[in-house]
């Protein structure tokens, strides 16, 4: 199918979207400017996914996972069966691979992901100083080396206009959008770059801007302590394998892991050494459904096989694309760039609050002291002249804590506050019905729950 596209974004009008059929739904390419001050210059490719509206469709409600590096066309497909039907009866649901990801101009550049993480991110002498220094060091030269033209171009501002183009080659005057994690940053500079054409908008792990890189780690470190400590009660309280000694069994198996040859993964391709046993944790925490799952990859641990602690490790690094990861992050937030003893001081320092999480993970940032491309960091975002956008937080979030959400639904200027009592990492079309019901309500009948409004 064909439309009348609308006016784009920075005097750019896009060609009109040929949608034709591909699983789950519908599929185009849209050409947008590789940088948006130069419209007539060059294009670039994005790539769309349509799940049309089953009935009478209001307009198109746009998806992103978050990330950044993960596919938001894979998500629409994934997300479409998932939300309640009242949504998908009325409303076209649209993913986009952001620029540099899946099949939008992609960024292939580093060294695998596998071997970036396989090195120990918690220091604690100078031969691993040396070895995270030289690979993340090799990881980012390679990347300045294949795209220097396109790095510059991949931040978060660039996706929000790469949505309002593919909006405008649709002929929609408005869109709605229903971001997740980092897609909710996408959302956020959307609504303060274009708040007349947010039809609605509902914001599920809230990702603060403001904030610098460090602040934001620290905080997010802190978080996944929060998510340990309310996995520790449960298997406490629970049939756990671990059962009554939950956090030392974490402790026993992150030392385990620094021993040298880490700790042996019989059916993996390789040992859990701390890089995997921290990922797999990490990631473990991401999901309450995840929790027997880590339960059992520790317990094992402790034995002496590694095997379900690399699984998960594995699946963590099978989100997405890091290239996009590091490119995004590093651009959009302040950092102590060319300065990596900063990013090590700082790493220590979050680790004596976050003891379990906060020196790997605030190192994982230290790409950014010699990212080539400088930082432009994102604002706190009010958008005035936007409809109610509800930003829905949870007290057990581990990855964006629940205070994030709070601030950023008091800082926008119509910021409606749902706290979701519970635990994981997002919550909508997750099956909770207080929730999604309130989300549903919203979306096709414009009722705007009371702010403050909390799901137990």
């Amino acid at each position: 199918t064909t439309s009348t596209p609308r006016d784009g974004t920075g005097g750019f009008t896009p060609e009109p979207i040929r949608w034709t059929s591909c699983s789950p739904g519908q599929c185009a390419t849209v050409k947008v400017p590789l940088d948006y001050s130069q419209p007539d210059g060059a294009l670039i490719e994005i790539f769309a996914v349509r799940v049309p509206a089953s009935g009478k469709r209001t307009g198109a409600l746009f998806t992103n996972p978050g990330g950044p590096g993960a596919s938001g066309a894979d998500f629409a497909g994934t997300l479409a069966p998932l939300l309640p039907t009242k949504i998908t009866e009325r409303y076209d649901i649209i993913g986009i691979d952001p620029r540099g990801v899946g099949h939008s101009t992609p960024v292939h550049c580093g060294i695998p992901s596998v071997q970036l993480y396989a090195v120990d991110s918690t220091i604690d002498n100078s031969v691993e100083k040396t070895a995270l220094l030289d690979v993340s060091k090799r990881y980012v030269a390679d990347c300045a080396k294949k795209y220097p033209d396109l790095l510059p171009h991949l931040g978060t501002r660039d996706d929000a206009r790469d949505m309002d183009t593919v909006r405008a080659a649709m002929g929609d005057d408005t869109l709605s959008y229903l971001g997740f994690s980092y897609g909710t940053a996408i959302g956020q500079v959307y609504a303060d770059l274009f708040p007349h054409r947010v039809h609605a908008m509902v914001l599920d792990g809230v990702l603060q801007l403001g904030p610098t890189g460090l602040q934001l780690a620290d905080e997010q470190a802190a978080g996944f302590e929060t998510a340990l400590s309310r996995f520790a009660d449960y298997c406490d309280s629970t049939s756990c394998e671990i059962n009554g000694q939950s956090l030392k069994a974490v402790e026993d198996v992150l030392a385990l892991a620094e021993k040298p040859g880490g700790i042996p993964a019989p059916n993996a391709d390789r040992p859990a050494g701390p890089g995997e046993a921290n990922l797999g944790l990490s990631f473990a925490l991401y999901s309450k459904t995840l929790w027997p799952t880590l339960d059992h990859a520790l317990a094992a641990a402790r034995r002496g096989d590694g095997t379900a602690l690399v699984a998960l490790a594995d699946n963590y690094l099978g989100i997405g694309g890091f290239e996009v990861y590091f490119a995004v992050n590093c651009m959009d937030f302040a950092w102590p760039t060319g300065h990596p003893e900063a990013f090590l001081a700082a790493a220590k320092a979050t680790a004596r609050k976050s003891p379990h999480f906060g020196e790997a993970l605030v190192n994982d940032y230290i790409r950014c002291a010699s990212w080539p491309v400088a930082p432009t960091p994102l604002r706190a975002v009010t958008a005035p002249g936007t409809p109610p956008i509800l930003v829905v937080s949870t007290t057990g979030d581990p990855a964006t804590p629940y205070t994030a959400g709070v601030l950023v639904a008091r800082t926008l200027e119509h910021g409606v506050l749902i706290t979701n009592e519970g635990d994981g990492h997002t919550v909508v079309a997750d099956g909770k019905p207080c929730i999604d019901n309130l989300v549903t309500a919203y979306l096709v009948d414009g009722v705007v729950p009371a702010d403050g409004t909390v799901c137990h």
